[in-house]
């Protein structure tokens, strides 16, 4: 079984990486049953063999499945199932239940704080991260950026507090970031997202600023909602 080069079944295919079709796949064998709940899953050595994909890749994949709660990874011992199904996946020390949760009760007032309190120069710190994330082809450091935007957001409504709230959670940012980018290509939408909050920002609009954070917020959920239910089959994708 090769799953280096997979397409999705959907109705307009959307090609998808190599990290999205192995965790697809394990993911599908797990539901299904395949791997019960206590047992360790095949060696990477023989997963790499089986499925046809380098060592990063097969890790990265373990990493993603880790993150939606079906698996945990014992130092020396391996990889165990924990769970037959995805409920909330985790980032760090936070579940996106909870982070999300969080986001929206802080994110959205500051939008409304910083729009009315923004500097000139806060504005084109803003913009600055804006063109290095929409010129970045690395996803490591799109990501970093992602975070660093949120933070600059939180800096613009001139308040500390609000600062140190986006500082505790932004691994847990950072974290949820990468695992969208990977499993639902979300760079180029989200920086779509993003130069509307600067522009409501820029423009002063309080309203504008918390609508369009509100979005933002609410393609996040409406994306980790679609992951989390989406099934799993066999192969994942079609070669």
């Amino acid at each position: 079984m090769n799953l280096s080069d997979s397409q999705t079944a959907a109705s307009v295919p959307r090609r998808v990486s190599a990290m999205e079709a192995v965790l697809t796949h394990l993911r599908g064998a797990v539901e299904r049953g395949e791997y019960a709940i206590g047992d360790k899953l095949p060696s990477e050595a023989e997963l790499c063999r089986t499925l046809e994909v380098s060592r990063p890749v097969l890790r990265e994949a373990l990493r993603a499945l880790q993150t939606l709660g079906l698996t945990t990874s014992k130092t020396g011992k391996g990889t165990f199932v924990i769970a037959s199904t995805v409920e909330d996946p985790t980032f760090g020390d936070y579940s996106a239940g909870d982070l999300l949760e969080v986001r929206r009760h802080v994110e959205i007032p500051i939008a409304g704080y910083a729009a009315v309190r923004r500097t000139p120069e806060n504005l084109d710190h803003l913009n600055h991260i804006l063109d290095r994330m929409e010129r970045e082809t690395d996803l490591t450091a799109w990501v970093a950026m992602d975070t660093l935007f949120h933070l600059s957001v939180a800096e613009a409504a001139q308040n500390p507090v609000f600062r140190r709230v986006i500082e505790e959670i932004r691994d847990a940012l950072a974290r949820q970031s990468a695992f969208l980018t990977r499993l639902a290509d979300r760079r180029e939408q989200s920086n779509r997202e993003h130069r509307l909050i600067v522009e409501a920002l820029a423009d002063g609009s309080a309203h504008d600023a918390v609508e369009a954070m509100t979005h933002h917020l609410d393609r996040v959920e409406n994306t980790l909602s679609a992951i989390v239910r989406s099934p799993a089959s066999g192969g994942a994708a079609e070669a």
